[in-house]
């Protein structure tokens, strides 16, 4: 881009590492200011007109806060996906000056990939729904804890009683023992109904588009309300993959790949991608080992939707129930044969999601709900 100069921002709890690509080929580091909202706006002021910058930094811990501050002061700013930005091997200097550097000079080029940045009310029900894992997974934790106390006591769930249900805690709770593990799994317990609860007014607060997307997708077999939500909150807008397979490369859940000449070899899946977007298909995927059909609740949740989306959720199940013999038939283990279930499994997602977004073109941002 002519007149166009390019910002490199290596930013920190503390501070931003600043560098800038000029026009004429020329790379500068500009050194380092505090990460405070006022001097991020002295230094846009000191780089000249804001139409004529353009930023990225590095996603990480700091968040979205700083490319939300650039782009309200009129500077186009990209959050670069780190695992994607060009590493020369032989570099084994890394500084946050030449990290900025390398970030400008490559912005410039055109080399960065850059990642999806939601707007605030979106983040806000991705944090909601990872804050409900997190409280998940604290409360298996504290069931296996107690479990290996009450295994030390001599301890076991009764025959015929199912375990963590309202029968098997309540014999827990006439034990003799030091009962501080049975408050830690209630409590748990707890948190994790509130969390639910937060959610469930979080998506009834949401506008129409993104209900009806939600409900979509609980058409499909093995997708409850649970993982709709988390697929919706993490990939966000679905009409941004221009097909499927830019949508499973972005799940991180298709094989690597080394080949050269007439040498062809896959490997392992990437892994590069979201995380818990994959973790939720591969549980959803899992469904598909049986044969095909309609239950009770999985009628309810396609109630209301069309005769297009049902029929998408019918072939998946056809297609990925035939699927899966097959690759058993073949010996492949369980695990890769899920893995190759939830993989296309987002194929028959993204159809979905692009039936029902047509349907509803106009997304607005998520809203929060009163207080």
């Amino acid at each position: 881009m002519r007149n166009v100069r390019f910002v490199g921002l290596d930013v920190h709890a503390e501070s931003i590492a600043v560098a800038v690509a000029e026009p004429d080929g020329e790379v500068r580091s500009l050194g380092q200011i505090a990460n405070e909202p006022e001097a991020v706006r002295r230094l846009i002021k000191k780089l000249g007109a804001a139409r004529r910058l353009q930023a990225a930094y590095e996603a990480g811990p700091t968040g979205y806060v700083l490319q939300r501050q650039l782009s309200a002061l009129g500077v186009r700013c990209e959050v670069i996906a780190p695992s994607l930005i060009p590493v020369k091997s032989g570099d084994r200097v890394k500084t946050d000056k030449r990290d900025a550097m390398k970030l400008a000079r490559c912005l410039r080029a055109g080399d960065l990939t850059p990642v999806w940045v939601p707007d605030e009310a979106h983040e806000a029900l991705r944090d909601l729904v990872r804050a409900r894992l997190s409280a998940k997974r604290d409360q298996l934790r504290a069931r296996q804890r107690l479990n290996k106390l009450l295994l030390r006591h001599g301890h076991r769930v009764a025959v015929g009683t199912t375990a963590w249900g309202s029968e098997h805690m309540r014999r827990l709770g006439y034990l003799r023992f030091e009962n501080l593990a049975l408050q830690e799994v209630e409590r748990a317990g707890e948190r994790l109904v509130r969390l639910e609860q937060a959610l469930e007014r979080v998506v009834a607060a949401t506008p129409a588009a993104q209900r009806a997307l939600i409900e979509a997708l609980q058409s499909l077999r093995g997708v409850a309300k649970v993982t709709a939500i988390t697929l919706v909150a993490e990939i966000g807008t679905f009409t941004r993959f221009a097909h499927a397979r830019q949508l499973m490369g972005y799940s991180g859940a298709v094989p690597s790949e080394h080949s050269s000449g007439p040498r062809t070899r896959r490997g392992h899946i990437t892994k590069c991608g979201n995380a818990h977007v994959r973790r939720v298909l591969i549980e959803a995927a899992w469904a598909y080992r049986h044969r095909p059909a309609v239950g009770p609740t999985l009628r309810r949740r396609q109630e209301a939707q069309s005769e297009a989306v049902k029929a998408i959720a019918w072939q998946a199940q056809h297609r990925l129930h035939a699927r899966y013999r097959h690759l058993r038939a073949r010996g492949k283990v369980h695990q890769q044969v899920v893995t190759a279930i939830g993989r296309e499994l987002l194929g028959f997602i993204w159809a979905i999601a692009q039936q029902t977004e047509r349907q509803h073109p106009q997304v607005q941002p998520l809203r929060q709900p009163a207080a």
